[in-house]
């Protein structure tokens, strides 16, 4: 199956040359551009794509708000961010604003290509500990949405507590152990956990565990 990308970017020449890379790999194909944050989002509408490869500072809109919109609008593609800057209260925002990953852009061609494909199946990129560390330290300080504990309502009791494990950073593995459960068990009640809550994939639900209380930022350590 080929992943379809749509690549957005203020800059013309970083454009073709992210183009250049996917469109390199047999299993990657780029659909779309677009140049400000405006058109990212209608381009993306538009194509529909697998991946939206989405700079984080762009005119008219910026990335982190037209990744809200494409949330927003149900539009089912997952969001790489891309920057020159690794700022944690930046990835932070990209996070909750709806986006799957976040990459530098002196990333490694090979990394990039490997990147898209990674999302595209759903999976993380981020490592948990690398999320919660960003979640424990913003999670309280940045303004965003706000549900609250009913939005976890749906979720049965045993899937509320692989949803609190996985928060806390624990794999498939480690959360089979700790219930006493098969990972293929586990599997399955994440995956009900992210259909029943509307969610696109594990980095996701962790930010919804945080946003409704179900798991607490813990205080830095002294």
């Amino acid at each position: 199956m080929t992943v379809r990308v749509v690549v957005a970017d203020d800059q013309a020449l970083i454009r073709a040359g992210l183009r250049t890379v996917l469109d390199a790999r047999p299993d990657l194909s780029v659909v779309g551009e677009a140049g400000d944050g405006v058109e990212a989002v209608a381009v993306a509408t538009r194509t529909r794509p697998d991946v939206v490869l989405m700079d984080v500072r762009m005119p008219r809109r910026d990335g982190i708000a037209a990744t809200r919109d494409l949330v927003a609008a149900g539009n089912p593609a997952r969001v790489v961010m891309l920057t020159t800057f690794d700022l944690d209260e930046q990835v932070y925002a990209a996070l909750r604003a709806g986006a799957s990953a976040f990459l530098l852009k002196d990333t490694r061609p090979a990394d990039l290509a490997e990147a898209v494909r990674v999302v595209a199946r759903g999976e993380a990129l981020l490592a948990p500990t690398v999320t919660r560390r960003l979640l424990d330290r913003y999670a309280d300080r940045l303004p965003g949405r706000t549900p609250t504990a009913d939005a976890l309502a749906v979720l049965t009791a045993r899937e509320r507590e692989v949803l609190t494990l996985t928060a806390r950073a624990l794999s498939n593995a480690e959360i089979a152990a700790r219930l006493h459960l098969s990972t293929a068990t586990v599997k399955t009640h994440v995956s009900a956990i992210l259909t029943k809550l509307g969610l696109r994939d594990r980095i996701q639900a962790v930010v919804l565990a945080y946003d409704t209380g179900l798991v607490r930022p813990e205080p830095p350590v002294r």
